[in-house]
């Protein structure tokens, strides 16, 4: 078993897909073991993306991240990695597949509803960023 970080966007919750997001999730046969909705400070998605800092577009991605509620969870699985971010679909939504959460529910490049981990590494930083072993029940 292996597990990942997931995150619901501002975009998305804004127009209340949580639920059907998260139903894709589960039909994918990934199962939920924590959750939760939030509203980043800057200076908590400045955190969460630190490792972007230098990038064009750090200043833009944290100040939409912080803009509204989102809904983080842990998500486990066998390779719980490569198949949440199979199911998320391209970064970009216009090359994701059809079927893949961007392409059903993006707006655009920045809006595109959902983040994943990439790695066990990134995975284990991210959980650990906004959960803690109590709050994970799997």
């Amino acid at each position: 078993m292996q597990r990942t970080f997931s995150i619901i966007k501002p975009d998305a919750v804004q127009r209340n897909l949580q639920g059907q997001i998260l139903a894709d999730i589960q039909a994918a046969g990934l199962k939920i073991v924590a959750m939760k909705m939030i509203r980043m400070t800057r200076a908590q998605a400045e955190g969460f993306y630190a490792v972007h800092k230098e990038r064009p577009f750090f200043a833009s991605l944290t100040e939409y991240m912080s803009s509204a509620p989102v809904v983080c969870s842990v998500l486990e699985g066998e390779n719980a990695i490569a198949r949440y971010r199979e199911l998320m679909g391209a970064t970009n939504p216009a090359n994701a597949a059809p079927g893949t959460l961007r392409q059903k529910y993006a707006e655009n490049l920045e809006a595109n509803a959902v983040h994943g981990s990439d790695a066990p590494e990134t995975a284990a930083f991210e959980i650990s960023y906004f959960f803690n072993a109590f709050e994970i029940v799997g």
